[in-house]
């Protein structure tokens, strides 16, 4: 079949390869589902583990600069190694997550920060969204309507400085101003024997760039925002975070969301739960790091499955986005694949990792023909397993469960292969138009 003439994106993509299984597919999506009908430039850098151990991480940082260069990253799943990959990899050190040095570069925007340094900090805000199939049953089957997930990735916990007692003893709090007037002191507790002490933190900064993030994603999707805390509890820390949102609601986003027919409300993390489990869903949640980080897994498995979800960093003027896939390398498989045996990997959250990130340059750029193609992919990646059938072994267990038989799923090339002709059904059918 002829191939429709190359779309034209104007300006770069910045690619970030990865590691294990998720980079064989990351290629076979490149090569066969993107550049055939896709003239780009990408700005390629490989994240694969061995390269970031041999350029010292540096890779990383230029991955990060880059994106911040042409304002869209897409990126493969990536190892962050522990003991045992330092020894597998025989690596010069324990490299820290690529995730948290791209967010840092990307957020915090640092202007004389020692490179060596940025992996210290963590910023920004990444949403997460699930990819909603009408075939796979759901744990919670009243979530008909996406939910939006907005984690605050800086600070907190992620941050904190922890401390065993090790037995009797004051615990004190100090803040010293840099003025030079005095200290603050708080004192905490009195141990009567041994224990556990945490102290963390936030910025308004941060707080100020999560709450822009998270109303100018609501306005995209159009859905209603909730925020959620515990400022019942923690009424200086938390109460921060509802009060900072709420200041810039009134100021800057009120009348757009009034236009737009949605609204903004803050909740209790509690009460937030119990509202979003008995929700038919439709809106974003914004939530601070660790909410975020244990809701976007729930989230991820009431919609049916960890290997349909869209994952999203946003700088908070909404000009830089960098796209991946919201689950890791799939270790597992990739030890089959290393064997010659067949795998069925789930691709999808790869493949609207791309579909995502192009989406934002066509945005960007203004390139209506480049957004139509991203939605024509995207829609045949759902069609190919809600309307044929067609899908990996982990959509299949779903539905099957104990009674899933091989003639049930395809392995990973068989279901890629089918989403390109359904791809190529609809640009032929478009063309026609």
């Amino acid at each position: 079949m002829q191939m429709p003439q190359k779309i034209v994106v104007q300006n770069p993509i910045v690619e970030l390869d990865g590691d294990e299984m998720t980079r064989i597919i990351w290629k076979k999506i490149r090569e066969e589902l993107i550049l055939p009908y896709l003239q780009v430039d990408l700005k390629y850098f490989d994240l694969g583990l061995e390269y970031r151990d041999q350029t010292n991480d540096q890779v990383t940082i230029d991955a990060a600069n880059a994106i911040l260069e042409h304002s869209v990253g897409i990126k493969c799943a990536t190892i962050t190694p522990d003991e045992a990959r330092v020894e597998e990899f025989k690596l010069k050190e324990m490299w820290r997550s690529p995730n948290g040095t791209v967010r840092a570069l990307i957020l915090v925007r640092p202007r004389d920060i020692d490179p060596h340094q940025i992996r210290n900090i963590l910023g920004g805000t990444v949403f997460r969204e699930p990819i909603v199939l009408e075939r796979i049953p759901k744990p919670i089957p009243g979530w008909v309507n996406p939910i939006v997930i907005g984690r605050h990735a800086f600070g907190d916990q992620y941050r904190a400085t922890d401390f065993v007692a090790p037995g009797p003893g004051k615990l004190q709090l100090v803040y010293t101003p840099t003025d030079g007037s005095a200290p603050t002191t708080m004192n905490v507790y009195d141990f009567k024997g041994k224990g556990v002490a945490m102290s963390m933190y936030n910025t308004d900064e941060s707080i100020t760039g999560f709450a822009h993030s998270s109303f100018k994603m609501a306005l995209a999707k159009k859905l209603p925002l909730f925020m959620s805390t515990k400022n019942t509890i923690l009424k200086k820390y938390d109460g921060r975070f509802k009060d900072i949102f709420q200041e810039i609601y009134e100021a800057k986003y009120k009348a757009q969301f009034d236009a737009a027919g949605i609204y903004y409300e803050h909740r209790l993390i509690d009460d937030m739960v119990a509202q979003v489990i008995k929700s038919s869903g439709g809106f974003v949640w914004a939530c601070k790091n660790y909410d975020g980080d244990v809701q976007s897994d729930i989230l991820a498995q009431g919609f049916g499955s960890l290997g349909m979800m869209t994952s999203e960093l946003i700088t908070p003027d909404g000009r830089v986005i960098e796209s991946e896939a919201a689950h890791g390398t799939v270790t597992r498989h990739y030890r089959e694949y290393q064997k010659g045996n067949e795998t069925s990997t789930n691709p999808v959250a790869s493949i609207f990792a791309w579909t995502r990130g192009l989406l934002h340059r066509a945005k960007l750029d203004g390139n209506d023909a480049l957004r139509s193609w991203c939605q024509d992919l995207e829609s045949a990646c759902v069609e190919v397993i809600d309307h044929d059938g067609v899908m990996t072994k982990d959509l299949a267990l779903a539905i099957h469960g104990k009674n899933m038989k091989r003639e049930h799923w395809v392995i990973t090339d068989v279901y890629m292969d089918t989403v390109k002709a359904k791809l190529q059904e609809k640009l032929t059918a478009r063309a026609k138009l």
